[in-house]
C-alpha cells in the first residue's frame, strides 16, 4: 500500500505521515527533505537556488547523507527548497528516486507512506490512500513560529505569515506539479486538531480504503 500526503508547510503532514508510517510499520520518505538537501547543498556552495542549471547539477549528483544534514530545517533553507522546487528539470531529476522508494520500499516493508506537495498528483497518482492535510494559514504560522522559536532560532510572527503567504502563493502557482489536493484526496483540516485527532482521523481514512479494497 502507498499512502501519499500532500499538503502546505506547517499543516502538521510530516508529523502525521511520521506516526503513520510507525503505527502500520511503513516506510517513510519526506521528500521534501530532498528538496531541502538540494537547496542546502546550492547555499553551502555560495549558488542561487534559482539557478536552474545549478540545481539540477547539485539533484543528479544527490546522496542518501545528504538527506541527514543537520541545516535541512533551517528557515534559510526551506525558503530556498521552495525556489528549487519550482524548477521542472530539478522535479523530473528527483521523481525516479521517490517512485522507487514508493514502488519498493526499503526494509521489505509492506507499505510506503511518502509526504510532499505533489505525492497524490505526480509522483504516485496510483497510491491507494491520499491525504491532502492543511489548515488556516494564521493557524499554521502560529505553529511554525513556535517551531523556530523552540530550535533557539530568531523569530517574528508576522514576518512568518509573510513568508508563509509567498511560499504558499510559489507552491500553488507554479507550472510543474502545482500544490493541490488529487481530485480522489480525502482532505483533512488540521486547523483544530492536535496531533493525536489528526492521527485518529487518518487512520479512520486508511482503514475505510482498506476494506473498499478488500471488499469487506
Amino acid at each position: 500500500m502507498i499512502i501519499a500526503i500532500d499538503g502546505p508547510g506547517a499543516a502538521g503532514k510530516g508529523t502525521l505521515a511520521r506516526r503513520l508510517a510507525r503505527a502500520l510499520d511503513f516506510a517513510y520518505l519526506d521528500t521534501g527533505a530532498i528538496y531541502r538537501a538540494v537547496a542546502a547543498r546550492l547555499l553551502a556552495a555560495g549558488a542561487d537556488p534559482g539557478d536552474s542549471a545549478a540545481a539540477v547539477r547539485v539533484a543528479a549528483a544527490l546522496r542518501p547523507d545528504d538527506l541527514n544534514r543537520p541545516d535541512l530545517r533551517d528557515e534559510r533553507v526551506s525558503q530556498a527548497a521552495s525556489r528549487v522546487a519550482a524548477i521542472p528539470a530539478v522535479r523530473e531529476a528527483l521523481l525516479a528516486m521517490q517512485r522507487r522508494f514508493a514502488h519498493a520500499p526499503p526494509g521489505g516493508k509492506a507499505g510506503a507512506v511518502l509526504d510532499g506537495r505533489d505525492i497524490g498528483t505526480v509522483v504516485c497518482p496510483d497510491a491507494e490512500v491520499k491525504l491532502f492535510v492543511t489548515a488556516a494559514q494564521e493557524a499554521r504560522a502560529a505553529r511554525r513560529h513556535k517551531e523556530l522559536l523552540e530550535r533557539g532560532e530568531a523569530s517574528i510572527y508576522a514576518r512568518v505569515v509573510e513568508e508563509m503567504r509567498a511560499r504558499d502563493a510559489r507552491d500553488s502557482a507554479r507550472a510543474a506539479a502545482p500544490l493541490k489536493p488529487a481530485p480522489d484526496a480525502a482532505v483533512l483540516d488540521t486547523s483544530e486538531m492536535d496531533a493525536e485527532a489528526a492521527f485518529r482521523a487518518a487512520m479512520g481514512i486508511i482503514e475505510s480504503r482498506r476494506e473498499d479494497r478488500t471488499g469487506a
